[in-house]
């Protein structure tokens, strides 16, 4: 066949198309087609196709360049002897050219792009089913090292983009594969190249990219973090006229995406997290039950925003995860409330306190719609909130008491909540110092005060450690003594001595705040149970008035002086009807050296009595006789016979015995201590008598 060629063309063409200068390949390419024509008109296709081989194997695959770049220059010029009978030889023509465009010699691939250009102008329509391997090269030459390659090839990328949209035979569905495992590279020209392509292929009414966009969305985000910012503003440019068609859009495929623009928001690109958090903002708006699978999914990505750095994602997250939280999703529709926990457990750990803190709005959402399953994984989520109340933030504990007193409306739980707190105070003294008077009012709101300290008194009756008992007992009766919040409890003790629920009450804390002389004291001051205390005063052995009970009575004297105490302090003007008062708080200056300023506050105090003559004695055989059954402001309780009066004594017994284990307590300690000096000293004299 490729003699038949040679005696087609004439030697001398043959040998100007593979000449160096440009002029002869050209004008020997104008007979070549000229003879084409010639052929083409006769019919004779064999010919034609003896032709076309041997510019192929002769030329276009010869190791000499010119040879090649001739070979080139004679295709184009068959194509164009052809004309509108050329497509049925691009099987023969197409192949070599595109194979050119990977040649060594950057003025060979120019001429590649030079004839395909020309071939292309020629068969229009005919060679699309060549487009992916054509896009192919595209793709490459994009990219190429020679600024003139680079410049054919954007003319020839013109021409195919023309010819596509034009076309009714493009593939969008063999071409997206080819798409996808581009969108990855990084290089800018090639980015650039295919940012073009999907601008151009969306712009086709025929042809629906949004119904692919899943399979390249990621690339185009991907490019939001180049360096350049001209490839940032075409891939935001496309991103945003895609979310405009899918607005617009009854049929979209969100989930798909959903999990790309999930793993996107996760960028640390800010421009990336702002178009992400952006689009799931709009999902979320339009997606409806399409997102309830992946709504776990979102809302990981929404939370960490929440906080972002960049206050414009901080407003999108929020928006967005007020949106999400106001959807009411079923369940049993694929609404997966695990997952959301899982998520929340997640963000609980957080650096940020703004997403701490929405991921204890979502447990409390969940825990208000849907009780019954949020419990069923209460055994996952239990101990992480319950550890969340150590947290460094005053509003994140607020919440996270929020919902546990939810959690507590189940009598077990709430035993839970409370033992967890006196064993997370016990373990982290400087939490119930700091922390502990706010966690312990919140709670008391939220669940009721009686309920609480009932409770906390109940665990605390049977503490072992009692160094520990006695503080915490401390610090209950500290905030029982100042906090607004425990005004109704603080009435309802008021009312102990003539009233059955302060006298369940009062015995139920006593129970416990026997641990600490000083608690003991001011719960019956509380009480009105002034002979009581005066008893309790008068049982205080030597050991028992140490520096840490002088402190204790120090702020117990200047309590005294604050609206709490201003029922006492009235009672006072009648010292004759409230003798076991001013023995007590005489007791109480009788502890205090002479020198504090405690001492003086209440000595100032008992000075402005109004003493009389007519005060009556109190017997010192039976103090309880003669106590009062009266109500605060003196008048006799109609119920006082059916009111079954407290058994002082009794409690008196219970106070010696507890405070006889502290004293027990504390000696056991500085013996063992004096154990432990004794043996590092005999081990120092042994030391040095082996010297």
């Amino acid at each position: 066949m490729a003699a038949d060629a040679l005696t087609i063309i004439p030697g001398a063409v043959l040998r100007n198309l593979s000449d160096k200068l440009y002029e002869k390949r050209k004008n020997a390419a104008l007979e070549i087609e000229g003879i084409v024509k010639q052929l083409a008109t006769a019919g004779e296709h064999e010919k034609i196709s003896a032709v076309i081989t041997l510019l192929t194997n002769d030329f276009t695959y010869s190791p000499q360049a010119n040879h090649r770049k001739g070979g080139l220059i004679g295709l184009a010029a068959v194509t164009v002897g052809l004309t509108s009978e050329a497509a049925q030889h691009l099987e023969q023509i197409v192949p070599p050219v595109l194979s050119s465009f990977m040649d060594q010699d950057s003025r060979v691939r120019y001429y590649a792009c030079e004839a395909l250009y020309n071939i292309a102008k020629v068969v229009r329509g005919d060679f699309i089913i060549y487009f992916n391997k054509i896009f192919d090269s595209l793709c490459k030459l994009s990219a190429d090292s020679d600024a003139n390659v680079q410049s054919a090839a954007h003319l020839l990328d013109r021409l195919v983009k023309d010819i596509v949209t034009e076309s009714d035979q493009f593939s969008i569905e063999e071409f997206i594969p080819l798409l996808r495992e581009r969108m990855n590279v990084l290089n800018p020209y090639v980015r650039q190249f295919l940012v073009g392509w999907i601008t151009v292929l969306d712009s086709v009414p025929d042809i629906d990219m949004l119904g692919f966009l899943p399979d390249f969305l990621d690339g185009l985000f991907n490019m939001l973090s180049d360096s350049s910012h001209e490839i940032r503003q075409q891939a935001d440019a496309a991103l945003s006229e895609f979310l405009q068609e899918i607005k617009n859009s009854p049929n979209v495929d969100y989930g798909r995406m959903a999990e790309i623009l999930v793993r996107r928001a996760g960028s640390t690109d800010e421009f990336t997290r702002l178009t992400s958090i952006t689009w799931i903002n709009e999902f979320v708006k339009l997606g409806g039950e399409q997102l309830v699978p992946y709504y776990a999914d979102i809302l990981g990505a929404i939370l960490p925003c929440i906080s972002d750095e960049e206050e414009k994602i901080r407003v999108v997250a929020r928006e967005t995860n007020e949106e999400l939280r106001a959807i009411k999703a079923d369940p049993a529709e694929g609404f997966d409330i695990g997952a959301i926990l899982s998520i929340g457990k997640r963000e609980l750990n957080s650096e940020h306190e703004a997403t701490r803190i929405e991921a204890l709005h979502w447990f409390s959402t969940l825990l208000a719609r849907y009780r019954v399953e949020f419990l069923a994984y209460l055994v996952d989520i239990f101990d992480p909130l319950l550890n969340a109340l150590s947290d460094p933030s005053d509003a994140v504990v607020l919440l996270v008491l929020e919902v546990h007193a939810c959690i507590a409306e189940e009598s077990h739980h709430f035993r839970h909540l409370v033992s967890y707190l006196i064993r997370t105070f016990h373990n982290n003294h400087v939490l119930l110092e700091k922390r502990g008077a706010l966690i312990v009012r919140r709670l008391c709101v939220l669940l009721g005060a009686e309920k609480v300290y009932r409770e906390f008194s109940t665990i605390l009756e049977s503490e072992i450690d009692l160094d520990f008992a006695s503080v915490m007992v401390q610090a209950l009766n500290l905030i029982l003594l100042t906090s607004t919040e425990l005004g109704e409890l603080r009435s309802l003790l008021k009312k102990s001595l003539v009233d059955s629920c302060g006298k369940d009450l009062f015995q139920s804390l006593y129970a416990s705040w026997r641990h600490s002389p000083m608690a003991t004291i001011s719960l019956c001051l509380l009480a009105q149970a002034y002979s009581h205390a005066s008893c309790v005063i008068q049982s205080l052995g030597e050991e028992d008035i140490n520096v840490k009970f002088l402190v204790q009575l120090d702020k117990l004297i200047r309590l005294l002086e604050t609206p709490v105490f201003a029922y006492l302090r009235l009672q006072l003007l009648e010292p004759g009807k409230h003798t076991w008062l001013l023995k007590t708080l005489y007791g109480l200056l009788m502890l205090l050296p002479q020198q504090s300023a405690a001492f003086k506050i209440l000595r100032t105090r008992l000075k402005t009595l109004p003493f009389s003559e007519n005060i009556k004695r109190t017997s010192s055989a039976n103090p309880y006789s003669q106590i009062l059954q009266v109500t605060e402001d003196g008048s006799r309780n109609q119920d006082t016979q059916n009111y079954s009066a407290i058994n002082f004594p009794s409690l008196l017994l219970q106070f010696e015995n507890m405070q006889q284990q502290h004293r027990n307590h504390l000696k056991g300690q500085l013996q063992s201590r004096k154990s432990a000096s004794a043996a590092t000293l005999s081990q120092v004299f042994s030391f040095f008598s082996h010297i």
